[in-house]
């Protein structure tokens, strides 16, 4: 059983998205006034379907409100008016938004596939209101442009955790489809190898389709880049490779600010995680051996033997704990994460990955033309370090404020889907 300590300490912990959970209190007042919980299907099965009726129209009229309080926001933003906009008053952490979000119409689209307004006993959740901002971000991004580049994470977005993409992929014909129509495609992933033939076991499904497919160009299949080890490496399509990948050399899509990371500093901070990691397996005995990499170093269970919850992300905040108070953690940016059974510490992390990307698919890309699927990024409005800078570099700040959060590969496939009935309605 979850603790009250380990409930409240995750409170103060992890970081909540403040834009869905003030959505989801507007919702749940009209879902208390209109709900009736004493009715009986069978025998008020017309009261009910009046009730579902209204509480459709309320949730709508609300959702309507909070699109016109983000579109007050972006003009707010593009006029640089002084102060905060309404919306940054009601909710602190809004960050900034490129495309209007289409959230009356993103959420008529949801009620139909989850029937949110004929609920009596669960209120709009969480989740709910995710997958009204996901549709909406891509209503967004197609009414305002069109799409040109997408980008996945691969654990959880594209496949389980800790599988591969196999040939019976359903999110593979998708994005096919996407490069048929010239999009560009990146998979990021915090899998960390130098060598093509370990991202090919991950991926081969992809990979192999792509090599074998008749409709597909020899230049749209140029249009898959994979980042790997958050953002350390680079590989694009090679059909010329057993293992349908090439390395990119780093000097070729480093950014400027990237190239500045020196690799004294690489090597102290990833000492300083090492030590901790070992410290952590110690005093935790943990059933685990550590591996040092290129530009990463992580704990994992040796003998097939799974390490707790509670044990990992307990390794997890004392190593980012410890790197953040070094005097190179606060200098060098780096991700400490759960990987489900290990834990890892990368150099850089996913807000560091879209810019090179983009860069090498793309000569010149505006952000409003981009997407990225992810299960580890809050949603939407969300602040990045890039947010000062010009073309190409702030990519990531606006990727971030146009994020799909996934939860499962089974909604990447409805959000392509979704996507691809948007695009040709």
């Amino acid at each position: 059983m979850t603790t009250r300590y380990r409930v409240e300490y995750a409170l103060k912990t992890h970081r909540r998205d403040q834009l869905i959970e003030w959505i989801k209190g507007l919702l749940a007042v009209p879902f208390v006034l209109h709900s009736q919980p004493t009715a009986i299907y069978k025998e008020n099965g017309e009261v009910l379907k009046t009730v579902a009726a209204d509480t459709h129209v309320r949730y709508a009229e609300i959702m309507r409100d909070v699109e016109n309080l983000v579109l007050d926001h972006i003009q707010h933003h593009e006029r640089n008016a002084p102060g905060k906009s309404k919306l940054n008053l009601l909710v602190p952490s809004v960050g900034t938004f490129f495309t209007r979000l289409y959230l009356e119409d993103a959420f008529k689209y949801q009620d139909q596939q989850r029937f949110i307004s004929r609920r009596r006993f669960v209120a709009p959740s969480f989740n709910d209101i995710r997958l009204i901002l996901n549709s909406a971000q891509v209503m967004g991004l197609v009414r305002s442009s069109d799409v040109k580049l997408v980008t996945f994470d691969g654990d959880v977005t594209l496949y389980d955790d800790g599988a591969c993409l196999t040939s019976d992929n359903p999110v593979i014909p998708r994005i096919l489809r996407l490069l048929e129509q010239n999009r560009k495609v990146g998979i990021v992933t915090a899998a960390g190898y130098t060598d093509a033939p370990k991202y090919y076991e991950r991926l081969h499904g992809l990979l192999d389709a792509m090599h074998s497919s008749t409709t597909l160009t020899a230049n749209q299949k140029q249009g898959l880049i994979v980042m790997g080890g958050e953002s350390n490496f680079l590989f694009r399509f090679d059909p010329t490779s057993d293992a349908r990948l090439a390395y990119v050399p780093r000097s070729e899509w480093l950014l400027d600010e990237m190239q500045c990371w020196s690799e004294d500093d690489i090597t102290q901070l990833l000492d300083i995680a090492e030590s901790a990691l070992r410290a952590c397996a110690d005093n935790l005995n943990l059933p685990a051996a550590i591996l040092r990499k290129d530009r990463a170093v992580g704990v994992y269970p040796v003998n097939g033997v799974r390490i707790s919850r509670e044990q990992l992300e307990e390794t997890v905040l004392v190593v980012q704990n410890t790197v953040q108070r070094s005097a190179v953690g606060a200098r060098l940016p780096f991700c400490a994460f759960n990987g489900g059974n290990d834990v890892f510490v990368d150099i850089g992390d996913k807000s560091w990955v879209c810019a090179p990307v983009s860069a090498t698919l793309v000569a010149s890309i505006q952000p409003k033309h981009c997407m990225l699927a992810t299960s580890s990024c809050r949603l939407g409005p969300m602040t990045s370090r890039w947010e000062n800078y010009k073309t190409i570099l702030w990519l990531p700040a606006r990727l971030a404020s146009t994020t799909a959060w996934i939860a499962s590969p089974a909604e990447t496939v409805d959000l392509l889907d979704e996507l691809e009935k948007t695009v040709n309605p």
